[in-house]
């Protein structure tokens, strides 16, 4: 059985697939999740070996949770699929859930499961490589965001970083709403009002490869932001 399962949403990232993938621990299963690619990258990730779903609704958050719909392992891991974090690292998240060895127990894991007060969010927080891997302004604009997290729900996060970790179940079991940006914003809130264990690990941020779907343009980080503070609001 698969120790963890990754998701992947994917719009058009044929270009960073091969290093994703290729990097991609032995103890976990790649699910690349396309959400409308038109440049080959479903196929091409099949060939690669990756487990294949299709998410028709457009949107961040659609795409991570029909993942996480198609997910069977103990525990589900999310992360871009831009070669911006590396796979290999990954193993950070699943040490801090309490397991050194570098993949999880499965038994501590089914006997926490639907415990809210032992159930455990990990959340990335990246840690550029490069001046250009986080430009200035989105990574103020993250600050701004993470302030306002503090504020509703006491955590002390320096980022909401892509990529995560949980038990499935338990994640399944947030009835997370947002199909957009807000989605990772809303499975911390959701988390944290739920009485989890939140913490927080740096994991190193490479230069993506290619335009960002959701802040590669002004109109993309509009949009963003809005889908952020709508969760904030509720």
């Amino acid at each position: 059985m698969t120790a963890v399962d990754v998701v992947l949403p994917c719009l058009d990232e044929v270009q960073a697939l091969p290093w994703v993938l290729g990097r991609m621990p032995g103890w976990a299963r790649p699910i690349v999740v396309d959400n409308g690619s038109t440049d080959g990258s479903a196929e091409l990730a099949r060939r690669l070996g990756a487990t294949v779903v299709s998410a028709p609704e457009q949107g961040y958050g659609a795409a991570c949770h029909a993942g996480l719909l198609a997910s069977s392992a103990p525990l589900v891991a999310f992360m871009d699929c831009d070669a911006s974090l590396d796979p290999r690292q990954l193993s950070r998240l699943v040490a801090a859930l309490g397991d050194q060895s570098g993949e999880p127990n499965r038994a501590s894991l089914q006997d926490r499961s639907g415990d809210a007060a032992l159930a455990h969010l990990v959340v990335s927080r990246r840690m550029p490589l490069t001046r250009g891997a986080w430009p200035w302004h989105l990574r103020f604009a993250n600050r701004v965001v993470a302030q306002r997290l503090s504020q509703r729900t006491g955590l002390r996060l320096r980022d909401v970083g892509p990529m995560r970790l949980a038990p499935t179940a338990d994640l399944l079991a947030l009835a997370i709403e947002d199909r957009r940006s807000g989605y990772p914003l809303e499975t911390v809130v959701r988390a944290a009002e739920a009485g989890w264990r939140v913490t927080q690990v740096e994991v190193d941020y490479h230069p993506r490869t290619g335009r960002s779907k959701v802040t590669g343009t002004p109109l993309g980080a509009a949009r963003a932001v809005r889908d952020m503070s709508r969760v904030l609001a509720r």
